[in-house]
């Protein structure tokens, strides 16, 4: 059985995927966030704290957001 391998034995292609995943992650719950605070409760589909906690979840949660968790444009 192989032993993990810590994140300076990965080969470079590997660490920068990684790295940009998870740029890519945080880039997008920093725009869901800021688009939660700045935009009105009344422009929200559901509750503004639960849009919050699920932008937490990685990917899905600003992804859903951005795509269910905002209502349209008057």
């Amino acid at each position: 059985m192989s032993r993990k391998k810590k994140f300076s034995e990965l080969p470079p292609r590997s660490r920068a995927l990684i790295i940009v995943g998870a740029i890519v992650q945080f880039a997008l719950q920093a725009a869901a966030l800021r688009d939660l605070k700045r935009r009105p409760a009344a422009q929200v589909n559901g509750p503004k704290p639960l849009w919050t906690a699920l932008s937490f979840v990685n990917y899905f949660g600003p992804i859903a957001y951005f795509v269910v968790g905002r209502k349209p444009a008057e």
